[in-house]
């Protein structure tokens, strides 16, 4: 075993010139390697949209909406809404092709505080406590077989859920292509159960159970919606679609991401989670009235204890997997976000890294996981979560806006696809009329998303605009930098991302000085 001075030569010899690692053609780079093909993207947009949502809590449109086929009709639109998103981050991320998602075109269309804002919101609140909550569903429905007839105990349910993470973040750290592979199952088993509920539900419909989708009974409202009401509700369902951009956090490390596998893989997914989410409701409701999807804390365990039987127990097992295949699609594109905003000098310069045999960037990764830990450990985490929809919300605006503002300030510059107008314009109209409702209805859940972001101000003055740092603060920085990487065993990336076909790529972006700053 190498001591740590051991390490840190072989660090900084990789650092200086690349280890030579043995490719038979010459040196092999320390780089992030392109491994994400169309069907592992195609994954990582399903598994990260599709959670536990779907299979616990879709009478929150219906409670807003009154009537069955009203909450069907808000469903697709939802879908509508976040095809309409995608194509719009489709164009940002054949245009400017980096990692790093919404955080990355902010930054590139309105500068450096702007992008750090929505990456200091991000690495702080959002991420860490959207995946608490998943790691936390995922233990509650793990242990529900050994506590059947109560709540998980509090102390094992946190245990497990921290478990898991660490087993999750230790596999993201290992390898990509472990961690893209576990992404293909995992969604393809949650694919499988709602396929499952699907088919379970035409067999109802074909045995004559279809009373509640008869449109005279589908659109008997118990309750007339206001504006109010159908806003919330689809508040609702376009937050059961949230996660269909987060392909575009990993956008170099996609296979021919520009003319291929980024839009495809958008075109491809966005329209099979709608079809999906659709028809599972309509199942749902071939099993239970309104009535009874509105009283039921965990709607599909519902519906498999009324019509699967023995098999019942196949329900609390999908969640347990979906939210399993979550909590990897999280952490793998949230580190990659910590890891693109190192790279443009707005976190530490260690989070920048990659390891010299894994290239897998496992200070992010450590960095993600730790603040969930935190989060679990001290932090409200279902009231976390309502400030984090907002931000969530608000983000995907600005960058939408960004779109437009990017088809102004560069109209000439080089796009593979190029969306009508009418695309992002619909999707902003949408966008700003729940964004307004929101800030009317929930005034003090919007007041205090908007000063978690605004916190980010000092921090983004101090610690990236003051260049002049004392002598002693950048000590302390390189000291804590080179220890990390002789911790980790990790160096910057050299000369972009590794690819056997890829011409030779320009000098490694590494953020040596704050010259190199944006701002």
């Amino acid at each position: 075993m190498r001591t740590g001075r051991q390490r840190g030569r072989a660090a900084r010899a990789a650092m200086a010139g690349g280890e030579q690692r043995g490719a038979p053609g010459g040196p092999e780079r320390v780089a992030l390697k392109k491994e994400i093909g169309l069907v592992s993207a195609c994954a990582i947009i399903i598994g990260n949209i599709i959670g536990s949502g779907i299979f616990i809590s879709p009478k929150g449109v219906l409670e807003h909406t009154g009537s069955v086929g009203l909450a069907l009709i808000i469903w697709v639109l939802g879908g509508g809404v976040a095809a309409l998103g995608s194509l719009c981050y489709a164009e940002l991320g054949v245009t400017i092709p980096k990692s790093g998602g919404d955080y990355s075109y902010v930054t590139e269309i309105f500068g450096g505080l702007a992008g750090f804002l929505l990456l200091w919101s991000a690495v702080l609140i959002m991420y860490p406590t959207s995946l608490a909550v998943i790691s936390l569903t995922f233990s509650n429905y793990v242990l529900q077989p050994v506590f059947p007839n109560c709540i998980p105990p509090y102390n094992a349910s946190r245990i497990l859920s921290m478990v898991c993470l660490l087993l999750l973040t230790w596999v993201n750290s290992s390898s990509v292509r472990w961690a893209t592979r576990i992404q293909d199952i995992f969604t393809a088993g949650k694919l499988l159960a709602l396929t499952l509920i699907i088919i379970v539900g035409f067999i109802q419909i074909f045995k004559g159970n279809y009373e509640e989708l008869i449109p005279s009974n589908a659109f008997n409202f118990w309750m007339t919606p206001s504006v109010g009401h159908l806003a919330l509700a689809f508040l609702q369902g376009s937050f059961a679609f949230s996660g269909w951009n987060f392909l575009n956090y990993v956008t170099e490390e996609l296979v021919d991401p520009r003319r291929q596998n980024l839009p495809r893989a958008i075109f491809i997914s966005i329209p099979l989670v709608t079809f999906v989410y659709t028809f599972t409701n309509i199942a749902y409701f071939t099993a239970m009235s309104p009535q009874e999807l509105l009283s039921s804390n965990a709607v599909a365990v519902t519906f498999g204890e009324k019509l699967l039987g023995y098999f019942s127990w196949v329900m609390p097992v999908s969640v347990a997997l979906s939210t399993f295949g979550g909590i990897n699609g999280y952490l793998f594109t949230s580190s990659r976000l910590c890891f693109s905003g190192a790279r443009e000098g707005h976190l530490p310069s260690l989070l920048a890294m990659i390891h010299v045999k894994h290239c897998t960037p496992i200070p992010a990764l450590l960095v993600c996981c730790l603040a969930t830990l935190v989060i679990m450990l001290v932090g409200d985490t279902y009231t976390l979560i309502n400030y984090v929809s907002f931000i969530n919300y608000l983000c995907y605006g600005v960058t939408i806006i960004g779109l437009l503002v990017l088809r102004w300030k560069k109209p000439k510059i080089f796009r593979p696809i190029k969306v009508n107008l009418l695309v992002p314009i619909t999707y902003l109209a949408f966008w700003a009329f729940l964004l307004i409702f929101s800030l009317y209805s929930e005034p003090v859940v919007c007041g205090v998303g908007l000063i978690i972001i605004l916190t980010g101000v000092p921090v983004f003055f101090l610690g990236v605009y003051w260049r002049n740092k004392p002598k002693c603060v950048n000590r302390l920085i390189e000291s804590v930098t080179c220890w990390g990487q002789k911790l980790c065993f990790v160096v910057y990336p050299q000369g972009g991302v590794a690819e056997e076909d890829e011409a030779p790529s320009a000098p490694s972006q590494r953020p040596t000085s704050e010259t190199t700053t944006r701002k």
